[in-house]
């Protein structure tokens, strides 16, 4: 299987940097790009980045808090366990105790993937507690949740509180406010996932019903002082929606839960204690969730790692690597048919060959390219940026232009193959840009989409690499990718073409901030510009 080749492996004593890198092929170098935005946004990494020990005051974003032996941490999401090895290392002896909850078998996951610099040490002051297996809440997990919640509401006004967040964060946190039972919330909540709610309006009840989310750790802080690091993995950053914010404040009345439960006909078929704590707290005129809420001024949150600063560390490795960067936007959403068709017209018109003397074939591509942005969640100043940047790099010196984006596609399921939509995107890019600008052969676009968790969907693979030729490779071997995308099984198809080599399998990454994609666009061939 292929893996991400690492620029060192190019360089001798008798080769210099500049040579390594022109004989580097373009699937190289876009290897080499996300393997530098996955190092950006490191657990530990990020941590070290924002934490800064002095003497007796540690500073985060800016501000200063004088350390005593009163610092406290609990944390909760898929990348916190390599979060709290760090933290605990640089606060050291200040830290009295601390309590997070994590998924289910990451300890001996991050062993057998050599991550031990993620894993606690010996003696650690921090209790690890395991739950939420495939990603939803459970027992083990509500255990954890109510330790968090003990350790958080025994603090006083000289304690601060290290809140480490990541994604998965929910799922590690369920604390429904009693007598509501965590199969009664999961219930409402699929409810009104089945009718058709939106994630605002799942949010606005699910933190209704909980003592935790919604700034509900934050209230059970106070007096503390809190200081929230948070790894995002939503588009935009919404502090919140990471997690559910549990350490962001948000006002929730009954009456708009009601009107949520209304609109998609569950308000008469609630279980009765869900009934019971809105119908209360309606009586009482109060808001739903955590008893009391925090004092802001006492709260910092911090995004300490994103799709965004990712995406700013693979343009900087772009560079280094010849490449002229391009960041579109980290924002990228949307079925990954669409999404797929939008590369495929961007790369169209990045790198089409255009006859002299003939008008320039590009307004009527780049007006596709604004009809699909609505639908792939980019903005239209971004695509006009972008466009812009495109067509003035056919006059300049530089070689291959790559483009950069994130977020998290999605893929709408018809099959029960093995893949994910990362491999997904990949497969149906390949053929997009095989249909617009004909073989690859190493001289056209190159695409890669890969999860920054090294996992996408249920495989052992990332993503995949791929280019014009795919739809040739496939042929030449008998593989029909029609029948391979008709049952989602996008891994197998990239697992049989060319033994494998196209799959981007970096292992367990121990982070995760959504997607990451990477085309890299040659200047189109023997380009005359026409006047």
């Amino acid at each position: 299987m292929a893996r991400v080749l690492s620029l060192s492996r190019c360089v001798s004593a008798q080769q210099p940097l500049w040579l390594a890198v022109r004989s580097m092929s373009l699937e190289q170098r876009a290897r080499e790009v996300f393997a530098a935005a996955v190092e950006a946004v490191q657990p530990d990494r990020v941590v070290r980045q924002c934490l800064e020990r002095s003497g007796n005051q540690l500073k985060v974003g800016g501000q200063s808090f004088k350390l005593h032996h009163n610092i406290h941490l609990v944390g909760f999401g898929k990348a916190v366990l390599g979060m709290a090895a760090e933290a605990e290392r640089i606060v050291g002896e200040h830290l009295v105790r601390g309590v997070i909850s994590v998924p289910h078998g990451i300890q001996d996951t991050l062993k057998q993937h050599g991550k031990e610099q993620m894993l606690l040490p010996n003696g650690s002051r921090i209790t690890v507690m395991e739950g939420a297996k495939h990603n939803l809440p459970d027992a083990d997990a509500q255990r954890a949740a109510e330790s968090i919640r003990q350790l958080a509401s025994s603090l006083t006004d000289s304690d601060l509180l290290l809140v480490l967040i990541s994604g998965g964060g929910s799922a590690l946190l369920p604390a429904p406010v009693p007598p509501i039972s965590l199969q009664e919330k999961q219930d409402v909540t699929r409810q009104l996932a089945a009718a058709g709610a939106t994630i605002q309006e799942l949010n606005t009840v699910r933190r209704s019903i909980s003592l935790l989310k919604g700034g509900g750790l934050a209230a059970c802080a106070q007096p503390a002082q809190l200081v929230s690091l948070i790894l995002s993995d939503v588009i935009g950053d919404p502090l919140d929606l990471i997690a559910s914010g549990p350490t962001v404040q948000c006002e929730m009345w009954p009456e708009q839960v009601w009107a949520i439960l209304e609109r998609y006909g569950l308000s008469s078929s609630l279980p009765a204690s869900v009934t019971e704590v809105l119908r209360q707290a309606g009586s009482q005129t109060a808001r739903l969730g955590a008893t009391g809420s925090a004092d802001e001024t006492r709260v910092l949150n911090a995004v300490i790692g994103s799709n965004g600063i990712a995406l700013e560390r693979a343009g900087r490795r772009a560079r280094e690597l010849g490449l002229r960067p391009l960041v579109l936007s980290p924002g990228v959403c949307g079925d990954v048919r669409s999404v797929a068709r939008f590369y495929g017209l961007l790369a169209r018109f990045a790198c089409s060959p255009v006859t002299p003397g003939q008008p320039v074939p590009l307004p009527e591509l780049a007006d596709q390219v604004l009809q699909l942005g609505p639908e792939v969640g980019v903005e239209s100043w971004d695509i006009m940026r972008t466009l812009k940047v495109l067509e003035d790099s056919r006059d300049e010196t530089w070689g291959a232009t790559c483009l950069l984006a994130g977020g998290e596609p999605t893929v709408q399921l018809t099959g029960k193959g093995r893949g994910g939509r990362n491999q997904e995107l990949a497969l149906r890019t390949g053929l997009e840009l095989g249909e617009g600008l004909g073989a690859g052969g190493g001289q056209g676009p190159v695409f890669l989409s890969g999860g920054t968790d090294g996992q996408d969907g249920p495989t052992e693979a990332a993503g995949a690499v791929t280019d014009g030729g795919l739809a040739a490779e496939a042929q030449g071997q008998g593989l029909q990718t029609d029948s391979f995308l008709a049952n989602n099984d996008s891994f197998t198809f990239f697992s049989s073409l060319l033994q494998g080599k196209r799959l981007l399998m970096p292992g367990l990454t121990g982070t995760n901030v959504m997607d990451v994609h990477v085309m890299l666009l040659p200047p189109p061939p023997s380009y005359t510009k026409a006047h």
